[in-house]
């Protein structure tokens, strides 16, 4: 059953539309074809890491009222339900960064099983409509060869991570005196996204195929580009 719904919803999808962009790119080079694949990926999900970005902007105007609940003297009962109606209020969902995090996943896995198990384009998944490329060139701008291991796409994918962290809605100031444990975490949270994080992507992107890597650079150069557009717009109204 699971094989199935990860066959029909990611696995297929991803080959059939690497084999059709392999099919249309300039002699058949499949990183540019993952390129356009990460972007299509990335302009499918916008709405919603925009929708994520933007609830971080809220959730940092709320802090001052959050505070103030939890200043309230009111159980914590109380506390959460106060909390829960002031997000409803405001439409602010607190996981839907996670939400982006979990959808992301299976797709790079999906990907990397696509190329683990080798581009064989004949082997009867693809769609009637999908035609077969004749040229299937894996070496990218006729320099990198994507089946082996790239130090080089591993070293921008690390540096593009911490730009994705850097550029990504700070946690919202401290509004008292002392920090909450969740305030505390949140600050922690966000230094290990900027400074940590990047070298596990970068270790993780050498450990895979240079293809998985280029991905993940395409995906972070977007990712950053979104948020630096999200930054420039105008204030979020409450």
């Amino acid at each position: 059953m699971l094989t199935n719904i990860w066959n029909t919803f990611l696995y297929e999808p991803l080959l059939n539309a690497l084999a059709f962009l392999v099919s249309v790119v300039p002699g058949g080079d499949v990183g540019l074809a993952v390129i356009l694949l990460t972007l299509l990926v990335k302009i499918v999900l916008f709405p919603l890491s925009q929708r994520s970005i933007e609830s971080q902007k809220k959730m940092n105007l709320l802090a001052p009222e959050i505070k103030k609940i939890k200043d309230s003297g009111a159980s914590k009962e109380e506390q959460a339900k106060l909390t829960f109606e002031l997000y409803k209020k405001h439409k602010t969902n607190p996981f839907s960064g996670c939400l982006l995090i979990l959808i992301q996943i299976p797709i790079i896995f999906a990907l990397y099983y696509v190329f683990l198990k080798g581009l064989n384009f004949e082997s009867g998944l693809l769609y009637s409509f999908i035609k077969a490329p004749e040229n299937v060139n894996m070496l990218f701008l006729g320099v990198l060869d994507l089946t082996q291991k790239s130090l080089l796409l591993a070293v921008l994918a690390g540096i593009s991570q911490f730009f994705q962290a850097y550029y990504m809605p700070k946690p919202a100031p401290s509004t008292g005196d002392g920090k909450s444990f969740q305030e505390s975490f949140a600050k922690s949270m966000h230094v290990q996204m900027k400074y940590v994080f990047p070298f596990i992507v970068a270790f993780i992107a050498y450990s895979v195929s240079g293809a998985i890597a280029l991905y993940w650079v395409t995906s972070n150069i977007f990712a950053v580009g979104q948020q630096i557009y999200s930054a420039r717009k105008k204030n979020v109204v409450l």
